[in-house]
Parts: C-alpha cells; structure tokens; sequence
C-alpha cells in the first residue's frame, strides 16, 4: 500500500526557514507526481508546489515563487520542501501528494504538517 510519510513543520519566526518532507513508499513505478499543498484556518486547500518524478520538472504557485524550493532523492523516495523567508501567511497545514496518471490512477495524500510563521 502507498504511504506517505510527512515530517519537518514547525513554530519559527517570520524571516526564518523550514523543510519538509515527504517520504513515500509501497510502489514499485518510477513515474509519478508530488505535489504539496496547504491549508489554511477557514480557507480552502491550495497548491504549492510540484515536482515530477524522475525527471524533475518543477511548478510553484505564485505566492511562494522565489521563496519554495522543492526537490527530490529519487534513491530514497523522498521530496523536499525548503521554505526561506517565510511569512505569517504560510502558516498552514501542509501536505504532500502522490499522483500518477495512466490505465490506474494513483492519489495519496501525507499526514499533514503543521508550519506556523510567527510575526
């Protein structure tokens, strides 16, 4: 069974920098796409950023552009979220995302991790 394994949030103040992780498992394919998004109080989920596997092709959502960078170990499974310059605004819970499209679609959601930016 896929799992997603998130890890890295936190409290750090406006200015300062965290990184996520998210470690998957239970696949074989090679193929596929991590997408991090957040959520907010009262808000609705947004995207972040993506990445696709093995290739690496990059997307990040305006908001965070210059500030997120996302990145993989394709050894390990494993795709990062470096977060500098954070803002109160990027507090949210974030999650990762696996999807793969074709004959059978894949769609997997992390557990979630908590990022609170204080100002």
């Amino acid at each position: 069974e896929v799992q997603l394994v998130e890890s890295g949030g936190g409290l750090v103040q406006a200015g300062g920098s965290l990184r996520l992780s998210c470690a998957a498992s239970g696949f074989t394919f090679d193929d596929y796409a991590i997408g991090w998004f957040r959520q907010a109080p009262g808000k609705e989920r947004e995207g972040v950023s993506c990445i696709m596997m093995p290739g690496g092709g990059t997307y990040y959502a305006d908001s965070v552009k210059g500030r997120f960078t996302v990145s993989s170990d394709n050894a390990k499974n494993t795709v990062y979220l470096q977060m500098n310059s954070l803002k109160p605004e990027d507090t949210a819970v974030y999650y990762c995302r696996l999807s793969r499209w074709g004959l059978k679609q894949y769609d997997y959601w992390g557990q979630g991790s908590q990022v609170t930016v204080s100002s």
